[in-house]
């Protein structure tokens, strides 16, 4: 292995690993750009790892030849787990099924990869459409890119644009199978691997096109979600509530603001200045993402527009899920705390 040159001769295999559920309709684009990388057919293999679909995913993937390996559906994370299981290469990189990846993407990320001490890398998302909402979630990771790109280690991959060396992923036991759907249990195992001083590095010329939220209501609903199981990740990882590589410190602020905002207009009525400072809180919110809108009002005028609303949403969302998935976390506390309670009691009534 070169520094950041792979030679035929010395390029360890790869394999690339694609968890799908039900993913026949963009399963095929995927496949197709895997199969027209710019590194050569005998250095990598896919794996593509039907996760319980009921659409025919599986002979989807069979159709272009790859390997398949089938299972009941048990959620993404166990999907990616069992695909590195399998894996003949030294190298893992993942990707999503409705990802279709640069021809240059592998080549990029196994370079990175094989860099002395690299042990994950992380690319970027790119996209192609035309809708409002998808070019907002673009400039979104687009900022944030930015802000990664003058890092010299991050502790964030996501797995749209993943990889990792097979010998360090296996032995840090892999993405956590009790997160059941596709929501942060990638950030959790790049959480994990940072915290055990790995070196994680970004790989900004790794880049995979997908398909992005394409109305208001797709964004609400993946923002909630991602509050909703970031409760769990921030219990286990309290450090990252701090600070990560990956969320902006403006975005936590904003979503403070928002709860706030909406506390004091709810008490408008009581005292109209608290409803008055509940307004200037929403302003403040909005305001704060000036930078952001400066930059975007330069690339997409018409998304500019826009993106004080999405803004907004994005805190409203976020924080709504916080706020559920901190309640979910108590109310399980409590009746496992009531059950242990009931048990001891029983248990003392008997002897």
């Amino acid at each position: 292995m070169g520094d950041h040159t792979l030679c035929s001769s010395a390029r360890p295999l790869v394999s690339v690993i694609i968890p799908a559920y039900n993913g026949a309709e963009t399963l095929p684009a995927c496949l197709s750009a895997l199969q027209s990388q710019t590194l050569p057919p005998d250095q990598y293999e896919i794996i593509v790892v039907d996760d319980g679909s009921t659409d025919g995913t599986a002979e989807v993937a069979r159709r272009f030849g790859v390997r398949v390996l089938s299972q009941l559906n048990a959620g993404p994370a166990a999907a990616r787990n069992r695909g590195a299981i399998e894996a003949r290469g030294e190298l893992l990189c993942f990707t999503d099924a409705d990802c279709a990846p640069a021809a240059d993407w592998l080549a990029c990320m196994a370079t990175a990869l094989v860099t002395p001490g690299v042990v994950g890398v992380k690319g970027v998302y790119r996209t192609r459409q035309k809708e409002l909402v998808a070019r907002f979630v673009q400039a979104e990771y687009e900022d944030r890119y930015e802000r990664m790109q003058k890092l010299e280690r991050i502790d964030f991959i996501d797995t749209y644009s993943a990889g990792y060396r097979r010998d360090v992923f296996l032995a840090a036991g892999g993405f956590d199978v009790s997160f059941p759907t596709a929501s942060v249990e990638d950030q959790e195992l790049s959480f994990r691997l940072a915290e055990a001083g790995h070196l994680l590095r970004f790989v900004p010329e790794a880049a995979v096109y997908h398909i992005h939220d394409r109305t208001t209501c797709e964004y609400i609903r993946r923002k909630f979600w991602i509050g909703y199981w970031k409760v769990r990740v921030m219990l286990e990882h309290p450090g990252k509530l701090l600070r990560d590589s990956h969320t902006p410190q403006m975005l936590k602020l904003q979503i403070v603001l928002a709860a706030v905002g909406a506390l004091l207009l709810l008490a408008g009525p009581l005292n109209r200045w608290l409803g008055l400072t509940g307004l200037a809180a929403w302003a403040i919110l909005v305001l704060s993402s000036l930078p952001f809108l400066v930059k975007l009002l330069r690339r997409d005028p018409p998304v500019a527009l826009l993106a004080p609303f999405f803004i907004f949403v994005r805190a409203w969302a976020l924080g709504l899920g916080l706020l559920t998935g901190t309640l979910a976390i108590l109310i399980r506390r409590i009746k496992s705390q009531s059950a242990a309670k009931d048990g001891h009691s029983a248990s003392g009534h008997r002897a």
